[in-house]
């Protein structure tokens, strides 16, 4: 077992959540578990997180048993016995609503997504959460980015923390700051027992797969790339982009007097490589915190 991996995995998800705030004293936090790499590194770094904290919160894992035909019922409920996580399976038979409703070859992640997430939603309430983890990680925030950037001309992605609609539920993607390839290593170096994630017998969106080896192939030639356009998404300049909304151009007007979001943006040397690691984030040490993790 790679230690270093496991120290910087977990220390790039506890800046994560210090930064944006994500978990708190008291706090009941649901786990969504897979069964697949992502999930499974989540639960084990927050076990380890919620070791070493001293704030008190709880851990619940949650699956949703979507009723896809081959899906191995036993494996997580024992997985989580032997580690002695509390845990509740959820059985709602989601796979043949979503196979009635769309055509055959078509992607049906979307639909999927949607009744997936009504009914974690319903389970958190059921078991008394207060906060919602997913198991995205950088490079999904990125290729979240990518798509709406290329196909939906928006500047957005999943963010690290949000409110669901209904304004009810807190959603936290603790291993924001997380690369990939890491929890691929961290997960073969622990040995989950990783569930398929095609049992459903949708075809992959080929676009998010575009963008996926997009990444991939910027993360051998030129990581810096790709830590540079992740740490964009937090250094963002409403005065030099073009959203009226987000700045008021309209009323822009002269003073005579130093303007900190001037001309000033574009200086050679704003342009200063970004320092590949997580070095440079504000992080407070987790012995020392009395709020948040």
């Amino acid at each position: 077992m790679d230690n270093k991996l496991e120290k910087r995995i977990v220390r790039e998800t506890a800046i994560a959540i210090t930064k944006y705030g994500m978990i708190e004293d008291g706090d009941r936090v649901m786990v969504c578990l897979s069964g697949g790499k992502d999930s499974y590194t989540l639960l084990e770094v927050l076990r380890i997180l919620q070791n070493r904290a001293p704030i008190k919160f709880e851990l619940v894992a949650v699956n949703l048993d979507q009723k896809q035909p081959g899906f191995p019922e036993h494996v997580l409920p024992e997985y989580l016995e032997s580690i002695g996580v509390p845990y509740h399976i959820e059985n709602q038979d989601t796979y043949s609503i979503v196979k009635r409703v769309i055509p055959e070859g078509k992607t049906t992640c979307s639909l999927c997504s949607r009744l997936r997430r009504g009914i974690l939603y319903r389970v958190s309430d059921e078991l008394g959460c207060t906060k919602i983890a997913l198991g995205h990680h950088r490079d999904d925030i990125l290729a979240t980015f990518f798509l709406n950037l290329f196909y939906a001309a928006k500047l957005k992605t999943m963010p690290p923390k949000l409110v669901s609609d209904d304004g009810k539920h807190m959603v936290i993607r603790s291993l924001a700051f997380v690369a990939e390839k890491d929890i691929i290593l961290y997960a073969k170096q622990k040995a989950f027992p990783i569930i398929p994630c095609n049992l459903c017998g949708s075809q992959e969106n080929l676009k998010r797969k575009e963008v996926g080896d997009m990444i991939r192939s910027w993360e051998k030639q030129s990581p810096k790339k790709v830590w540079n356009t992740f740490k964009a998404l937090s250094a963002v300049a409403p005065s030099h982009l073009m959203d009226a909304n987000l700045f008021d151009f309209l009323n822009l007007k002269t003073t005579g007097e130093f303007y900190e979001d001037g001309d000033t943006a574009f200086d050679h040397e704003t342009y200063a490589d970004f320092d590949l690691t997580l070095e440079n984030e504000q992080v407070i040490n987790i012995s020392n915190l009395k709020k948040n993790i």
